[in-house]
């Protein structure tokens, strides 16, 4: 069963999502980037709603590689009482070109567990990531693993990342025991063909929102869509 992540950014638009049944809710602040992290009290203030209904996420921000600093950033998301936080795996001056990623590999190893709180990796398609990444993650502690896209300038995963890359990407997650999920301006045309490489969840925002925008407010009829469009082929997959 593949799953549907929604990325939210506060209570009305959790309540959207949630009202439209999806299985993550995922807060952030598509306002800063790929992974911005909302303020702590809009995201329990969203846990405080969803109250157990479904699954909860929160991004820990835009951070390069800095245990100390990614440590303290998780530790803070993982107090509001979220299932899962999400730390972003971006190489050092990566919005300049840096694609040099010793030091990612270096902050995973100094990572400390969250106790009672579950840590997802996202590694960034467009940055020319190693597949390695994927072991580093497990070999961390983690229990999950997504590629996204980190330039949000147009292009969704399906442009920056083959067919052949992504079944790689998921072979090996699986073959670590992490949750696996795609994300990175998908629309709803993209469905079908990721879901034909079985990840346990895809993740929308711009798929979502008002003129297909990242940053506008969430649209119910587009939600209801993409949901619609995963549940039919979860459908077709029991028939």
């Amino acid at each position: 069963m593949i799953r549907m992540l929604a990325s939210v950014r506060d209570r009305a638009e959790a309540l959207i999502v949630l009202e439209a049944g999806v299985d993550l809710i995922d807060l952030k602040n598509p306002a800063d980037g790929a992974l911005g992290a909302l303020p702590v009290d809009v995201i329990r203030d969203v846990v405080d709603v969803v109250a157990g209904r479904t699954t909860t996420s929160a991004t820990a921000g835009n951070i390069e590689p800095d245990a100390i600093g990614l440590q303290v950033a998780m530790a803070s998301i993982a107090a509001t009482g979220v299932d899962y936080v999400k730390a972003g795996l971006f190489p050092r001056g990566w919005t300049h070109g840096g694609r040099d990623y010793a030091g990612v590999f270096g902050c995973l190893t100094a990572l400390q567990p969250l106790p009672g709180t579950r840590r997802i990796a996202v590694m960034f398609a467009d940055l020319a990531p190693s597949l390695d990444l994927v072991d580093a993650v497990a070999e961390a502690g983690f229990d999950g693993v997504m590629v996204d896209t980190a330039l949000k300038q147009g292009r969704s995963l399906c442009d920056v990342a083959s067919s052949d890359w992504l079944a790689d990407f998921i072979a090996r997650a699986r073959g670590r025991s992490l949750l696996c999920g795609l994300a990175g301006s998908l629309r709803i045309e993209h469905i079908d063909v990721l879901a034909a490489q079985a990840p346990d969840y895809l993740g929308f925002r711009g798929a979502l929102c008002v003129g297909r925008e990242r940053g506008s407010e969430l649209d119910r009829e587009a939600v209801r869509r993409v949901r619609q469009r995963l549940r039919a082929i979860e459908h077709d997959a029991v028939v």
